[in-house]
C-alpha cells in the first residue's frame, strides 16, 4: 500500500484533517497569548499611531502633556536649549529659547510650570505662559540637588507637584542591581527642593523580560493615570518596565527595534493613552508613538 493520506478510508482521512485543524488552531491561540503576554496590559505595542517630528526634532528625547491634554505636545531635543510645542498631527512647532547649548533630555509639566533637564542633574524651570514668547525672560536654574551622575528620566506629577528624577548611570549604582531616583518638590515660585529618594530593584530585568537586557540604563517614566503605576523606558536596553505606586517591579516587556527605533521619551493622556517619543536616524524620521488603551 502506497503511503499516501488520499487512499486511507475516508473515514481515516477526516479523523486526520481534523487532527490537523485542532492542532493548528492551538498554535495559533498559543502564539497570539504570547504576544498578547509581551504586552502590558490594554496596550499593543505592535500597533501604534505614527506622528512624523519636523526636522528640528529628528533628536527627540523628552515630552510632555499640560494636565493629560493630547492636543499639544511639549517636546526636547538633546542639543539646544529649546522647549518646541506643536500640536500632534502637525509639524507646525513653535520653539522657545530657554537656555545654552547643551545635553537636555527631558521635560516635564506640572502645575503651570515647564522644568527641563540636563543630563548632568541641573534643572530649568519657567512659567508654561513663555512658550508664547520667542525667548523666556526669566529661568531659574537649579544645580547640585542630586549627586553628580548622568540623568534622561523626569516626571512631574500635576496634584502633588512632586518631580522624580532617575539615574541612568550614577556612581552610587555601579555594581549594584538597583536603580536610584530622587524626588523634588516643585515650589510656588518654580523653584526646587529635595525631599527624598527611592529604589527601583531590576536584578530580575533578565529573568522577567525573557531576553538578556545587562545594567539597566533608564531612558524616561510617566505614571498611568489610570491604573497609578510607573511606566518606565530604556532606550540601551530596549525595554518598557512597569511598576507599582512603590517603584517594585511588576513586568516588562520588549520593545521591537523594528517599532522603536530609539524610546527616549514617554507620556500619557487624561484617558490612559500611551505615547512614547524616538530619536530618529539616517533612514527614520523623529516620531511620537500613539497606543491607546483599550480596557482589558
Amino acid at each position: 500500500m502506497k503511503n499516501n493520506i488520499s487512499h486511507l478510508p475516508n473515514r481515516y482521512f477526516i479523523l486526520v484533517v481534523f487532527a490537523l485543524v485542532i492542532s493548528l488552531s492551538s498554535w495559533s491561540c498559543a502564539e497570539k497569548k504570547a504576544v498578547a503576554a509581551q504586552n502590558p496590559k490594554g496596550y499593543d505595542l505592535e500597533n501604534p499611531k505614527r506622528y512624523s517630528m519636523p526636522d528640528i526634532l529628528q533628536e527627540i528625547s523628552g515630552i510632555a502633556f499640560n494636565k493629560g491634554d493630547n492636543s499639544v505636545v511639549y517636546a526636547q531635543q538633546d542639543e539646544d536649549g529649546v522647549l518646541f510645542s506643536l500640536p500632534l498631527g502637525t509639524k507646525d512647532d513653535k520653539a522657545t529659547k530657554f537656555g545654552k547649548k547643551g545635553d537636555y533630555e527631558d521635560v516635564a509639566v506640572a502645575q503651570g510650570w515647564a522644568i527641563l533637564l540636563k543630563s548632568n542633574g541641573t534643572f530649568y524651570t519657567f512659567p508654561l505662559t513663555e512658550t508664547s514668547k520667542e525667548e523666556v525672560e526669566n529661568v531659574k536654574e537649579t544645580k547640585d540637588l542630586i549627586p553628580k551622575g548622568e540623568y534622561e528620566g523626569m516626571f512631574a506629577n500635576e496634584t502633588t507637584g512632586d518631580v522624580y528624577v532617575l539615574c541612568k548611570n550614577c556612581k552610587v549604582d555601579k555594581d549594584t542591581k538597583k536603580t536610584s531616583g530622587y524626588v523634588l518638590a516643585l515650589q510656588a515660585d518654580g523653584s526646587l527642593k529635595s525631599k527624598g529618594t527611592f529604589q527601583i530593584d531590576v536584578s530580575n530585568l533578565d529573568k522577567m523580560s525573557g531576553k538578556k537586557k545587562g545594567t539597566f540604563h533608564p531612558s524616561a517614566l510617566a505614571i498611568n493615570p489610570l491604573t497609578k503605576q510607573w511606566f518606565i523606558v530604556s532606550s540601551v536596553n530596549k525595554v518598557l518596565l512597569i511598576a507599582d505606586e512603590k517603584f517594585n517591579v511588576i513586568s516588562t516587556h520588549h520593545l521591537s527595534s523594528n517599532t522603536f527605533n530609539q524610546p527616549e521619551g514617554i507620556a500619557f493622556d487624561k484617558d490612559g493613552n500611551l505615547f512614547i517619543s524616538n530619536e530618529g536616524s539616517e533612514t527614520q524620521t523623529g516620531n511620537i508613538l500613539r497606543f491607546d488603551y483599550k480596557k482589558p
